[in-house]
Parts: structure tokens; sequence; C-alpha cells
């Protein structure tokens, strides 16, 4: 089957048509009060990140809803670093590339916040005593200088029904623990990863 390419942005504004007034008009320099208030109620959001070089990387992050992004002024955000997996992928992108991507989601809405702008990564600043969680105070913020701010339409989300019990499928693939057995340490046994990934999994969230 021969695939027909898009090549220019004259052939895909071709394709796809211009957005309509609102659309193109509703991207602002700063937070707004419900921005704020969005921010504030969110317990997670997508980190998209490219290095240098162009290679990307997409990072989820959570925390609880009022934790997960710090508001330092109407420009500027602070998101923590909590404990992972330590590969630090959208990191090592900033150190080299600054601009960021963030989408902040909202359990159970279908529109979504989006938060585009420059990033540094601050090792301590007096506001990381504002970001304990259990205890857990960070050991550096991913600190964004916004450069654009909108509100996202539904329409992806109503799509794919995210938000709807009745379309959840979790037993379509094997849990996680036989996921890592196949992908990433086939040298453990089942038992040993099924008991890593159960109840201590969990507590070990800001340890």
């Amino acid at each position: 089957m021969t695939w027909t390419e898009i090549g220019s942005v004259e052939e895909l504004v071709g394709l796809v048509g211009e957005p309509n007034a609102r659309a193109a008009n509703k991207v602002r320099p700063a937070l707004h009060q419900l921005d704020r208030a969005w921010l504030e109620a969110s317990p997670f959001c997508l980190l998209a990140t490219a290095a240098g070089d162009g290679s990307c990387d997409v990072s989820p992050k959570g925390d609880p809803a009022g934790r997960l992004a710090y508001v330092l002024d109407d420009t500027t955000i602070a998101l923590a670093e909590r404990p992972g997996n330590r590969r630090v992928d959208g990191y090592k992108n900033v150190l080299t590339n600054p601009q960021v991507g963030l989408l902040f989601l909202l359990p159970g809405r279908d529109d979504t916040l989006r938060i585009n702008g420059r990033a540094r990564l601050v090792s301590n600043a007096p506001f990381f005593d504002q970001m304990v969680v259990k205890g857990h105070r960070p050991l550096l913020a991913l600190v964004v200088e916004i450069e654009e701010v909108f509100h996202h339409c539904a329409k992806a989300f109503m799509r794919s029904q995210l938000w709807h019990p009745e379309t959840w499928n979790p037993d379509a693939l094997p849990p996680r623990p036989q996921i890592a057995k196949v992908l990433d340490a086939p040298e453990e046994s089942l038992e040993a990863l099924t008991a890593y990934y159960g109840e201590a999994y969990a507590a070990r969230l800001y340890a």
C-alpha cells in the first residue's frame, strides 16, 4: 500500500484546516486564578522533554492534589522530584534543551491544562519546605518559566472514554510482575518480583 506523507506546513493546514478564532487565540503567557485552582486540584501530569539531539521523553509525575505543582508566581511553577528509578531521562534532556511541555489532568475531567515553557533544575530552595509529602523533602525540583498556558479541549478523553469504568480492562495484559519477568528481570523469580511490586512497593513511594 502506498503512503501519502505530509511534507510541509502548507500541506498539513490544507488537509486539517485552520483553527477557529477561539482556539487560535486562547494561549496566555501567565496563570489565571482558574489555572492556579486547576494546579491545586491536579494530582497527575505528563512532562514532555526533548534533548539537544531531538530525542524525546514523556514522564508521568504524580503527588497528592495540592502537592504536585507549587506555584511560585503567575509565570513560574515547580515540580518536586520524588523517589523513582533514577533514570532521570527528562531531566537529562532539560540540561541540553530547556523547553518542556506539561499536561495537567483532573481525574474524571475530560479537559486538561497545558503549560509550555523553559525549565531548569534546582537542588535546593526555600520553597522546598512547602513541597514536603509524607516527610519527604525533594532532592531537586523542576522549575518551569511559563511561556504558554491554555486549557485543552476534551475530545481525546471523550473519544477514549478514559474515565468510564465500564471501559476499563486492566486484565487485558499480564500483571506488572509478569511483564517485568519477561522484559526487565528474567533472572528474578516471579515470586520475588510479585513481592517487590506488592505492598512494599507502595510503602516506598516517598522513602
